[in-house]
């Protein structure tokens, strides 16, 4: 038998349905390419045996990927057996980090940006992390399933519709997990929100908001970090690059693939003006910053449809001066929650047409995971979200249990990135999402409220 044939009969030794599936156009649309092999309507989402101890590879230890490295040597049951980075100082910072935790040292992988692959193929691991820059994300993470490992991701997971198809596919025909790290959906507000929409005091949830709001200009003009490749995506791509912070949440308060998917978007950008003329002013008149042209519209806004009616506005603004905000809109039938600054309004609760602080609110509905942990991994990138993300993937796979974000997630989340595209390109003409899961949404349990 061929390896495609193998890897298929593992996958359906492991009780995971084999699809052969649709491949994306990579406009939106999605033309079919086979059919279901096995259940189409699955009761219960896929969770791989159970497993004491898991055996980490680890790639890309720049900024988020430290953070990441530094929380899994503080959670009970992993070992960080392989380190990779093209730079062998990220790697050997790690590894220094392992030892004096107590760890055994782990392997380095510092060949070049392809030697990943090579830990794949030497290491016995279950599970790869990546957190390097976007255009190695799919690649990590195929490698990482195609060698019988766990995949785990930095967002967007992927940013064409054809990547996020691979990824779908790659997990489903292996058997294996594939995460996105959304961290924000630990945040302590968004996991409040989602605790009060699970005990139904907004009512029927008909609208959300959410934005990734970032004055960018410095980083991506950096000559470190993300300034050495996230700039570059501003040259070529205009839409919404990175949507997945302010989405993840609302995706989780209305179901997305658990009860409701996403059906079109329409998108439109403005004029790309931020980046030329934060070169202007901060580069002299004979550096090469000042020649790049970029084509990012500085504000982009999407307006999704979900299956069952409900709107979502998401919104992408990092090239121009401005605070921080992710919006955070959640709308029901029966009140409202809106963020920065975080307030709720609830009917028949609130004074009329006054909002009530969110704090005032934490003692009743608190989200358990953040009423038990609150305050582990603070101090560490982006805080106690950065490790309960962290946490929450380690305790899934060690327990055996659905992870809390699947493919299907980082598949559809990571989509608005080429949906948006494509709209932008068509005069904000709607663009259809595909459906990853083939139709499985509709039978598919609501995401719970997890507890430590």
């Amino acid at each position: 038998m061929d390896r495609r044939t193998l890897l298929k009969l593992g996958a359906l030794g492991a009780g995971a349905a084999i699809l052969s599936g649709c491949r994306g156009r990579g406009d939106g649309e999605s033309t079919p390419r086979g059919s279901y092999d096995g259940d189409p309507a699955p009761e219960a989402l896929f969770a791989a045996p159970p497993m004491e101890t898991v055996r980490i590879g680890f790639v890309g230890i720049g900024g988020m990927g430290s953070v990441h490295v530094r929380n899994l040597l503080d959670i009970e049951g992993v070992e960080l057996t392989a380190l990779c980075d093209v730079r062998p100082e990220h790697a050997e910072r790690a590894r220094d980090w392992v030892v004096e935790a107590g760890g055994p040292e782990p392997t380095l992988y510092t060949r070049g940006e392809t030697d990943f692959i090579r830990m794949c193929e030497a290491e016995d691991l279950d599970l790869v992390y990546t957190a390097t820059p976007w255009r190695w994300h799919v690649p990590v993470c195929v490698a990482a399933m195609e060698h019988g490992k766990h995949a785990a991701t930095e967002v967007p997971a992927a940013y064409t519709m054809e990547d996020c198809w691979r990824l779908v596919e790659t997990a489903e025909n292996t058997a294996r997990h594939c995460v996105m790290m959304e961290n924000v959906n630990y945040g302590r507000w968004e996991m409040l929100v989602f605790h009060m929409v699970r005990r139904g005091l907004f009512g029927e949830i008909l609208h959300g908001e959410g934005g990734y709001l970032h004055d960018l200009r410095g980083i991506k003009f950096a000559d470190s970090g993300e300034g050495l490749w996230r700039r570059e995506h501003s040259k070529t791509r205009n839409g919404n690059l990175y949507p997945t912070h302010g989405l993840g949440p609302i995706a989780n308060c209305m179901d997305i693939n658990r009860g409701d998917r996403f059906d079109y978007a329409v998108s439109m950008s403005g004029p790309s003006r931020g980046l030329q003329d934060f070169a202007r002013e901060h580069f002299p008149e004979d550096a090469p910053e000042r020649r790049e042209t970029f084509v990012l519209g500085d504000v982009n806004v999407t307006l999704i449809k979900t299956a069952l009616g409900r709107t979502i506005y998401v919104s992408h603004d990092t090239n121009l001066p401005r605070p921080y905000s992710r919006i955070h809109l959640v709308q029901g039938t029966q009140g409202i929650f809106q963020g920065y600054p975080e307030r709720v309004y609830i009917e028949g609760r609130s004074e009329g047409h006054r909002w009530d602080a969110a704090e005032d609110y934490l003692e009743e509905v608190e989200h358990p995971l953040w009423r038990e942990m609150a305050g582990v991994g603070e101090g560490r990138g982006h805080g106690s979200m950065d490790y309960l993300e962290d946490y929450r993937l380690i305790k899934c796979l060690r327990e055996g249990l659905p992870t809390d974000m699947n493919v299907y997630d980082a598949a559809a989340l990571s989509a608005v990135c080429a949906v948006s595209e494509s709209s932008v390109s068509d005069r904000s003409r709607p663009v259809d999402f595909p459906d990853f899961t083939r139709g499985r949404w509709e039978t598919w349990p609501q995401l719970g409220v997890v507890e430590a």
